[in-house]
């Protein structure tokens, strides 16, 4: 599933892409895709005839501005990925593959296309002067940023208290912070020397300290290397990130430690695949 860095990089893509684009027409082919409104023809509606303002992310969402051809305020466009949700920018025509969901148009024919294969994605449309966690439920449950000031050692360490949680499970929990999942926690990790399976309640604060800059460090890194390979992550040009080969733990089972050479493991914690170095990490 696409996590922060690759959702960042797509957010980036439309922002550059899309910004004042005027949707000219929609084509709702897939109506799962379509959360909110109930019915793809009142999302159709919607979105038609709208000028598409500046895009935001929260966590693993996209949210773009729509404005009227006035510049009244159209409400909401929002938008999660989930495990291989991508969008396509065409300047020409170009017929649709069997995974595409949503076409797009502007009205000289350029198209913002949203491919799924797994059909797990949504969207959804949120009224102007209604708060967007109404609509989108999942947004009330996010925790802080990870570049926000209030992802802190001080809310890591409230969070925590007590948890008998492996470490690992709690970082991809999105109420603890969100964006994070499963490629970028075995990362930051191992930046911490932390074990992925030790009790998230027992860490001490230069730990937990030690694990919010990895956090930060590592999603840095990833975000200016466009995302990660290792998923079905595409940007708007069909092209995947280049984090990947820079990975220190992360699908490098059996292979040496970049930092001592002892054998990468992966184990099974609480029912997530986690990537780890015996010695670093001891």
């Amino acid at each position: 599933m696409p996590e922060l860095p690759e959702v960042e990089t797509v957010r980036r893509g439309l922002e550059q892409r899309t910004r004042g684009f005027h949707i000219q027409r929609v084509e709702v082919l897939r109506s799962r895709a379509i959360a909110s409104p109930p019915e793809p023809s009142a999302f159709v509606s919607a979105l038609e005839q709208c000028r598409v303002g500046p895009w935001h992310r929260r966590g693993k969402y996209l949210l773009a501005h729509l404005e009227t051809g006035d510049g009244e305020a159209a409400g909401l466009w929002g938008v999660h990925l989930r495990m291989t949700g991508q969008f396509l920018w065409l300047e020409q025509a170009s017929d649709p593959c069997p995974h595409t969901r949503v076409r797009i148009w502007d009205g000289v024919g350029r198209e913002l296309r949203f491919v799924d294969t797994r059909s797990f994605g949504q969207m959804w449309w949120v009224p102007p002067d209604v708060e967007p966690s109404r609509v989108i439920t999942g947004l009330a449950r996010l925790g802080p940023e990870p570049f926000d000031d209030h992802f802190s050692p001080d809310h890591l360490i409230q969070r925590l208290r007590g948890s008998c949680r492996p470490i690992k499970s709690a970082l991809i929990d999105q109420s603890l912070v969100a964006g994070v999942g499963n490629i970028y926690a075995d990362e930051s990790l191992f930046l911490a020397r932390i074990r992925p399976d030790q009790p998230s309640g027992r860490l001490r604060r230069r730990q937990l300290t030690a694990l919010r800059d990895a956090v930060v460090e590592v999603l840095a890194a990833s975000i200016g290397a466009g995302g990660t390979t290792f998923s079905d992550f595409r940007d708007l040009s069909g092209t995947n990130g280049n984090y990947g080969g820079q990975a220190w733990v992360y699908r490098r089972s059996g292979q040496p430690c970049r930092r001592c050479g002892t054998p990468i493991r992966r184990d099974r914690i609480a029912g997530r695949s986690s990537h780890w170095c015996p010695t670093c990490q001891s």
